[in-house]
């Protein structure tokens, strides 16, 4: 999932390579000596979204190493990506580990991870979606860890305050102008958000548009239903209903809700670990994003459970790794900090053993994932420039500047 966070710019073994030399034989098996002894210590890499996860994570790997004989480290980055890339450089990468699935396509190309999908008897458990996040060059590389989605976060009280009911909440993107100006008053903005393609693209995603195309190999950026999508947001923020996170003074729209600033948000689920975290007294509530002309449309997150090409330790990593993707320990974590589980089978249980997060389980089925192309993050990270400043921009400029820096990425995966 998506760091609270704002991160600027990410550091990637694509942006190394010159630099550091990673490697490019994926798939292959190497030269690297396999330890088969009995007893193995296994190294292990997050990026945690805090204490609750760090501690679920190191207790399954705990009772893994129980179980497996083996032990177990496990290690918090503080910048998992340039982590990543600088062991994998050296050739000395930890033994399991997160991957984004805006990175994925750098590390795979690259060749640092090993592909193990074909030794997972029950695949298909997962979503063809969130499969194809973490496949290439036809195989399954890496299984999902857990799964995220965009819903609209309402705050209770302030939707109380300007006397609306539930029978107001927001189906359409007419009615979202409308309670967005209705609860617009004073230090409360009716609905703030981060201002990035990973909140800006539901809106591309509901007006028909995206983009790629869905087996991306051709940019569609450029296309009318994208501009109508920024035109609309854009007239949201001119007229002062909507605000970027930092406009408010705030790191993202999560903290923005729970300190009163914004009445409504649109977040994923990581919300919800967020919100008992820092905001236990102010309630909400989560419901779906409001359809566009092109109908319901909302954006999926992942991260993977990488194995790397170079550990010495591959087959446990696999064991290890299977064991953290179970559904029994999928529905562990998401009883530890809400994220919801990767598996179709431990997703079914957790809405209903979670109600309140139905918006966001019920959305997986008609997400949208995100653009997996090597070198596609550095495309991204200037249309989240160009967005920062919708406000007075261009939205056909910017459409244009994205169609043309995608399309070399596109053509040669750089």
């Amino acid at each position: 999932m998506p760091n609270r966070t704002a991160i600027a710019a990410l550091v990637t073994c694509a942006a190394m390579m010159a630099a550091t030399g990673c490697s490019s034989s994926f798939g292959s098996d190497e030269k690297t000596t396999q330890d088969t002894s009995e007893k193995q210590h296994l190294t292990v890499l997050i990026a945690s979204s805090g204490d609750a996860e760090t501690k679920a994570v190191k207790d399954a790997a705990a009772a893994w190493a129980k179980q497996s004989g083996n032990t177990v480290t496990v290690d918090v980055a503080k910048d998992i990506n340039q982590q990543l890339a600088q062991s994998f450089a050296g050739h000395k990468p930890p033994d399991a580990f997160y991957v984004n699935s805006d990175q994925f396509a750098n590390y795979a190309q690259g060749g640092s991870l090993y592909p193990y999908g074909d030794q997972i008897k029950d695949a298909d458990d997962f979503s063809a979606q969130l499969r194809a996040s973490f496949t290439h060059d036809g195989k399954l590389v890496c299984l999902p860890k857990d799964t995220s989605t965009l819903a609209l976060a309402i705050n209770d009280d302030l939707w109380k305050k300007a006397g609306l009911t539930a029978k107001d909440y927001p189906t359409t993107w007419a009615e979202l102008k409308t309670v967005a100006a209705r609860l617009t008053k004073g230090d409360v903005t009716g609905l703030v958000i981060n201002g990035e393609y990973a909140r800006v693209g539901a809106f591309m995603k509901q007006a028909g548009g995206w983009i790629t195309n869905a087996d991306q190999t051709k940019m569609t950026a450029d296309s009318t239903q994208n501009t109508q999508a920024l035109n609309y947001v854009q007239s949201l923020l001119k007229s002062g209903s909507l605000k970027y996170a930092n406009q408010v003074d705030t790191n993202w729209g999560g903290e923005a809700l729970g300190k009163n600033k914004a009445a409504m948000t649109i977040e994923g689920n990581w919300l919800t670990g967020g919100m008992k975290a820092d905001y236990p007294d102010v309630k909400y509530t989560a419901v779906p994003l409001p359809a566009g002309p092109a109908g319901t449309g909302t954006l999926a997150f992942s991260q993977c459970w990488g194995v790397a090409q170079d550990s010495g330790h591959r087959a446990a990593a696999v064991d290890l790794v299977k064991y953290l993707t179970s559904s029994t320990q999928m529905m562990k974590n998401a009883d530890a900090f809400g994220v919801m589980p990767s598996r179709t089978s431990a997703l079914a249980e957790y809405a209903k053993k979670y109600p309140s997060a139905k918006a966001w389980a019920d959305a997986t089925a008609y997400a949208q994932g995100p653009v997996t192309v090597s070198g596609f993050d550095k495309v991204l990270t200037q249309f989240n420039t160009d967005l920062a400043e919708l406000a007075t921009g261009d939205p056909k400029k910017i459409l244009a500047d994205l169609q043309r820096n995608g399309e070399p990425a596109l053509t040669t995966g750089e």
